[in-house]
């Protein structure tokens, strides 16, 4: 899962928006820095990773890129299951995706002096280029594939990622909304089990 995605399965909760989304820049015990409620974002976040990477689903929608993206192609599937999820957003949430991300930015710009210094420095090109909302588009995917390939200096081989998701895209498209809902149901009792956990330090 990427971006969006994490987005949306924070069920509306803007403290668990700001973890779930920073998670990825938050490094060992540097989690206890933050608040209890960001905290739980951040546990959300490597619960819905773990359980992504393990699932059988996502494991088969990596195994028919694997042979053309190898160790990068469990990076650009989570990509391509956010372009899923915009272009049929409207089945997931009863907000526009417009609105939703206009809304997702407000509340990490509210946060702003909580994120850690890699997301403050990438918030502003994130809401200036829109990145939430240009998953649905390929000709924005593409610009966001180039890029990513370029900062590895073009190893990744990933500019080329959506023509292979053009090649596959029923297929893919397929196994994601086979995925997301189970994901779904996940994330709505890894929540509630982890409100439990989090009232049982206090």
């Amino acid at each position: 899962m990427n971006f969006l995605a994490h987005a949306h399965l924070s069920n509306g909760d803007p403290r668990i928006l700001v973890g779930n989304l920073i998670a990825d820049s938050v490094k060992g015990k540097s989690k206890f820095d933050f608040p209890s409620s960001i905290r739980m974002g951040i546990d959300l976040h490597r619960r819905i990773d773990e359980y992504t990477d393990s699932h059988p689903v996502f494991k088969q929608s990596v195994g028919v890129i694997y042979s053309d993206k190898r160790r990068f192609s469990g990076v650009v599937m989570d990509i391509f299951y956010d372009h899923f999820l915009a272009r049929n957003w409207d089945l997931f949430s009863s907000v526009s995706l417009d609105e939703f991300t206009v809304a997702v930015y407000i509340t990490l710009g509210n946060e702003f002096q909580l994120l850690p210094a890699r997301v403050k420095r990438v918030l502003p090109y994130m809401i200036a280029q829109n990145w939430l909302n240009s998953y649905a588009n390929l000709k924005d995917l593409n610009r966001i594939f180039y890029g990513m390939d370029r900062r590895t200096q073009f190893r990744s081989g990933m500019s080329n990622s959506v023509e292979l998701l053009l090649k596959h895209y029923s297929e893919l498209e397929a196994h994601f909304f086979s995925f997301y809902p189970q994901m779904i149901s996940f994330v709505e009792e890894t929540t509630r089990v982890l409100r439990e956990e989090y009232k049982n330090q206090e």
